[in-house]
């Protein structure tokens, strides 16, 4: 059997077939947490994974505001922001970006992690985060994702 009879399957984006997945943040690392998300929802974990195709699932992440950083990153960690404008450097603290925007901050983290380009905005609108438990998904029927 000659080496060229073997195909590499490539998934089309026609062929992708989406999940939803729900992720309790409650006491998870943000860092840990955003890189599962992260693989989810580049399609990572599943077989028919095609680097040129977003083949990933949709993921909801509840109870955003109780995730937990490690070591002093709370208080010492800084988010920036800039105008654009002379001096219109903005900087917030995670304690601060938590009372102000809680969702911010897995937001930030996971989309730290994606592609940046159009197929990496692409998968950051399949990632949905809430600041507490409840979440408008049911309909779509998340299954828990379980983080190890």
């Amino acid at each position: 059997m000659d080496h060229n009879s073997f195909k590499t399957a490539s998934a089309r984006p026609a062929d992708v077939e989406r999940q939803w997945h729900v992720v309790d943040a409650e006491n998870q690392v943000v860092g840990r947490l955003a890189a599962r998300v992260a693989a989810i929802l580049r399609g990572k974990h599943k077989p028919s994974y095609t680097p040129h195709v977003d083949t990933g699932d949709f993921v909801v992440v509840v109870n955003a505001e109780k995730a937990r950083f490690t070591g002093q990153k709370e208080t010492n960690k800084e988010y920036f922001s800039h105008s654009g404008y002379p001096g219109g450097v903005k900087t917030a603290t995670p304690k601060e970006m938590r009372a102000k925007k809680p969702t911010f901050i897995i937001e930030n983290a996971v989309k730290g992690m994606l592609p940046k380009n159009p197929l990496g905005r692409a998968m950051g609108k399949k990632l949905k985060v809430y600041a507490g438990p409840e979440h408008p998904h049911e309909a779509q029927d998340p299954q828990p994702l379980e983080l190890s």
